[in-house]
């Protein structure tokens, strides 16, 4: 049972969201990108790429890190740093798969 003080937001299902895609969701007045692992597990990021806007939820990623489709900027899961000086980070969410919905903490 979900404590009712607990602030994770439902966004969606995991179902919606195959092993190795991702996807952009509005919440709350933010895009939000979720990535769902190859192996199951969930990372989330803001959804736009600091350096021109590009659409972090098209890019390539692994289990560290997601690459912009549009000039192939890095920015770690972990902390949001691009590898990159000067591009800035994107903010970093906690997110998790919980009774088949994905929850993200804002």
């Amino acid at each position: 049972m979900t404590s009712i003080a607990e602030p994770g937001v439902v966004i969606g299902a995991v179902a919606d969201l195959a092993l190795g895609e991702s996807r952009a969701y509005a919440v709350d007045g933010r895009q939000i990108a979720v990535f769902r692992m190859t192996d199951g597990t969930l990372r989330a990021t803001g959804a736009v790429c600091p350096h021109r806007g590009g659409p972090l939820a098209d890019g390539q990623f692994d289990a560290s890190k997601i690459v912009c489709p549009l000039h192939q900027n890095a920015f770690d899961f972990a902390d949001g740093a691009c590898t990159s000086e000067g591009i800035g980070s994107v903010t970093v969410y906690r997110v998790e798969a919980r009774g088949g919905d994905i929850v993200v903490w804002l």
